[in-house]
């Protein structure tokens, strides 16, 4: 493999088409249909779909033998299904690769706009600032695509062996993945037995080097409502006689959480840490430094829950959190009138450790937040989400050596390996039903990237070199076959 040509291929496809491309996606506001119920009246998914299809379809015409699907289940988000066949050296016909699969996964549906952008900054306007490409799903995760789809190209732009390819971009991600089960299901005949699974969903310490992930998280969460009244009352007359909801709804919280510290109080709720995760958290904290905590936007005084950078790290991949994202029943300050309010409700997220099951994680919170309510108050936690999280298998020799050396080649850096904080659901899924494959994870979500908040971008210099990486790495698995 000539590493400098490879470079140049993929880094001219990204600037002549692949951003311009994103450019055109970021537009497009296809909310993932948690965010959106009326996803597929208001034609966003569709029009996501129909720009990747366009552009891939155009591509796969060098890739012989390739295909590509819209697969369309009733009352499902849709799913890009790629086939590209193994190809031997120069172009010849595959030798005993055939039977043998590499899967490469991105999603394509969005968070919701969150507020705080930037002046000139917004969540369906594409801004281009240096290296930087602005705007919501570039880098979460509508690079995907584009990214594996290069790596490949540029493969066969050097006549270099392969085995089989399958691509599959999914639209309901954002929303737990729940579509993505009927979908393998659907697919499985023709999806075969992954030995290789790339996934490019995931977020990266710093721009300077390869980030593989080890563990992702899993979550589990809900809306928490508290009611005390048929309807609101004067807040002189009530206040004092009445519970507050809200005060009821703090004390129901606190069972959960520590309100001092944050700590999660259950024990039920975490797993024993595996020593060697311990240890490539203690690295990853050495390499970063107070990088780990510094990437937030943190008001001017703030600091983080401890000074041990080792245990922020093991807090945000192997600890449960817990975050209140929405509340409900608050009038706006500007319309607070002096009522003491019937109801307050939260939405509740609890990140769960990777080895832990969402699905119990959610039960256990509805049974600890539901029991004995203060004062009789109404109390309900409705679960609306879970998903278990993943622990990656050991790195097969040649995958090791191969990410290390791709890592050296187009970062000039050793990869380094690290939990993430967040979820992915078709990876446990996948380690369920592939428990023998070897797991590529890593993405473009570094320092300031901000995915899913405000201001989220896309930098262009490391979705080249992830290209790149996954080129050489499929490439060394063509070589080994997948095999230790």
């Amino acid at each position: 493999m000539d590493t400098a040509r490879l470079s140049r291929y993929v880094g001219d496809l990204w600037d002549t088409e692949i951003v311009p491309q994103l450019v055109e996606y970021i537009r497009i506001p296809n909310k993932s249909p948690m965010f959106d119920a009326q996803w597929a009246e208001h034609g966003h998914m569709d029009a996501a779909v129909r720009l990747m299809e366009t552009w891939a379809r155009a591509k796969l015409e060098k890739l012989p033998g390739a295909t590509l699907e819209v697969v369309r289940l009733d009352k499902r988000t849709p799913l890009i299904y790629i086939d590209i066949p193994a190809c031997g050296a120069n172009g010849a016909p595959a030798s005993g690769q055939s039977d043998d699969t590499v899967m490469l996964y991105g999603h394509l549906d969005k968070q919701p706009e969150m507020t705080g952008w930037a002046e000139g900054l917004g969540p369906w306007t594409p801004v281009l600032k240096g290296d930087k490409l602005y705007g919501r799903g570039g880098a979460d995760d509508g690079y995907a695509i584009f990214g594996s789809l290069a790596a490949l190209l540029a493969l066969h732009d050097q006549g270099i062996a392969h085995a089989r390819c399958v691509i599959m971009i999914e639209a309901c991600e954002e929303s737990g993945s729940y579509d993505l089960p009927h979908y393998v299901d659907h697919l499985a005949a023709r999806i075969g037995s992954p030995s290789l699974v790339v996934c490019l969903d995931s977020g990266c310490g710093n721009y300077d080097q390869l980030w593989l992930t080890t563990s992702l998280r899993g979550m589990t969460g809900g809306n928490l409502t508290v009611q005390v009244l048929e309807e609101g009352v004067h807040s002189g007359d009530a206040s004092g006689v009445v519970p507050s909801s809200f005060r009821i709804l703090r004390d129901l919280l606190s069972r959960l959480e520590d309100p001092a510290t944050g700590t999660i109080k259950p024990p039920e709720l975490y797993v024993d840490i595996p020593p060697h995760r311990v240890d490539q958290a203690k690295h990853s904290a050495e390499v970063l430094g107070e990088e780990i905590f510094n990437k937030f936007p943190w008001v001017e005084g703030m600091r983080p829950v401890t000074d041990d950078l080792s245990e922020l790290v093991l807090n945000r991949t192997w600890r449960p959190q817990l975050a209140v994202t929405g509340i409900g029943g608050i009038p706006a300050l500007e319309s607070a009138g002096n009522v003491l309010r019937p109801k307050t409700a939260v939405k509740l997220s609890l990140r769960v450790p990777p080895t832990l099951s969402g699905a119990k994680a959610g039960e256990f919170v509805k049974q600890l937040l539901e029991k004995d309510p203060p004062y009789g108050a109404k109390v309900s936690f409705d679960l609306e989400k879970d998903g278990s999280g993943w622990n990656a298998p050991a790195l097969s020799p040649w995958l090791e050596q191969a990410v290390d050396d791709a890592s050296q080649h187009y970062f000039g850096a050793p990869a380094t390996y690290m939990g993430e904080g967040g979820s992915i659901p078709f990876m446990g899924m996948l380690g369920e039903k592939f428990p023998k494959a070897q797991f590529l994870i890593t993405g473009v979500l570094g320092p300031h990237s901000n995915a899913h908040g405000p201001n989220e971008f896309l930098h262009i210099p490391t979705g080249k070199k992830v290209s790149m990486v996954v080129a050489e790495v499929v490439a060394r698995h063509g070589e080994n076959g997948g095999k230790a």
